[in-house]
Order: structure tokens, then sequence, then C-alpha cells
């Protein structure tokens, strides 16, 4: 049995179904906070709504409700989680839209809901398979993070694993634009790493790559000596051999 959570009314008229066919767009927002949008409009939603729509949207399959209730209320008895449960499922039904898909046991975020997470995820990993993806506008579309104001445990690994998605995404864009001798837009992408991460070595050394193919050693040289004096001030550490060595002619210790 598969059971639609939104609006579907019997008897409906040619138009009606039409539209049905061919739906509003929604959009799911989890990056610097939660937002789900409809045509266009925010529809507010209370936090168990809101907890309930994130945690579908960051799985890659359905879920079990039981699973569901006890990630979602794992403090409170299992007969209270599961109550919370069909609250939650029963307010996201309300405004009519098609959320959620509940299949026999199991969950699943209504594939019509569009959640800006898997396309930025997806354009990551895109990036670093060396396919599409040069355009720097897509740098800017990196900078976000994950429901930062959100302290949910089960949201902690997922956040994580997005970070090192984006860090690794924009030192791969970094690297592809400055063989295309783009060099703004690969510092760009470079600092965006940083920025996101100021402690990542990675990140630093695409940017003194950046300076160096565009011929500009003073450029490396200067950021270099800021990364070294950061990274021994706030960790007592030095910059690792990898990163000393492209500098090597540039400097001495």
């Amino acid at each position: 049995m598969v059971e639609r959570l939104g609006l579907r009314q019997p008897g409906a008229s040619r138009t009606t179904r039409r539209a049905a066919a061919a739906p509003d767009p929604v959009e799911l927002r989890l990056m610097n906070g939660f937002e789900l949008l409809h045509d266009g409009a925010p529809i507010s939603f209370p936090m168990s709504v809101q907890r309930l729509l994130a945690f579908l949207a960051l799985q890659e399959r359905p879920i079990q409700r039981l699973y569901v209730a006890g990630k979602l209320w794992l403090d409170v008895p299992e007969e209270r989680a599961f109550a919370s449960l069909r609250s939650a499922l029963w307010r996201a039904n309300q405004p009519g839209i098609p959320l959620v898909v509940a299949v026999n046991s199991q969950l699943t975020l209504d594939p019509g809901v569009r959640v800006d997470l898997r396309d930025a995820s997806r354009q990551a990993h895109r990036v670093i398979d060396a396919g599409s993806g040069e355009d720097a506008s897509f740098a800017i579309a990196l900078t976000g993070e994950l429901l930062p104001d959100w302290y949910d445990d089960w949201l902690l690994i997922e956040r994580e694993r997005y970070r090192q998605l984006r860090l690794h995404a924009l030192e791969a864009l970094a690297g592809r634009l400055t063989v295309l001798a783009r060099y703004a837009d690969a510092a760009e992408a470079a600092l965006t790493a940083i920025a996101g991460e100021p402690l990542r070595e990675s990140a630093h050394r695409a940017l003194i790559h950046v300076h160096l193919a565009e011929g500009n050693p003073s450029e490396a040289l200067r950021h270099y000596a800021l990364f070294r004096d950061l990274l021994r001030s706030e960790l007592g550490l030095d910059p690792s051999e990898q990163l000393e060595q492209l500098v090597a002619g540039l400097t001495r210790r």
C-alpha cells in the first residue's frame, strides 16, 4: 500500500487532474536554515514536521517508521515516539501538498520535492569526478552549512559528511580552474574552502598553487607565511613537508 501524504481529492475535475499531474514546484531548503517553499511561497510548519522532513531528505532510500520515530524522538518511550511521528505526519498533510510518501511501514520524502542539499551534493560529486561544474558561481553555491542552528544528534554526521564533500569539491574546482588559467575564479573557490575551514592545509595549498600559476610568487609566499603563523598559533604545528616543498624555491625557514 502506497500512501502519498498530500492533497488527493476524489472526483476531481479534468483541470484539477491536469494540475495534479504537473504540480507546482516544492522546494526544501536545508542550507543555512530550514525553509519549505511551494511555488515560491514559504510554508510554515512546527518544529516536529521540520525535523521529519529534514530527516527524510537526508535518507537515500525509504526508512522504516520505527527507525524514524526512534531517531527523531530518541529520549521518549516507543509508544510516545510513534504518537509524535503520527502527529507530525498528520500536520505535514495539512497544506494539501505531497511531502511524504508512506509505503507500507516505510517513509520517504515525496520525489517531487526538490532539496537544495541534494542538488549541491550531486554537483559537488560531478566536480570531484572531473565532470562538469567549472562555472565559478558553483563556489558561491557551496558556501552554506547544513542546518547550522539545529543540534540534533542524528544531524551531526550528515553535517560533517556534507562539509567534507563541499571542501573537497571546492579544492577540486580551484585546481580545475587553475589549469584553465581562470585564476580569479580559482582563487575564489580556494578562498571559499579556506573560509569554511581556516586550518585546512589542502585549501591553502590550492590557493598557493593559484598564485604560483598566475606568476605571483610574492602572493604565494605571503599566503604561506600567513597560514604557517596561523597553524603555529592555533595548533602549535608546522606546515607539512608537501607545503614546504611547494614554496621551497621562494623561502628558507
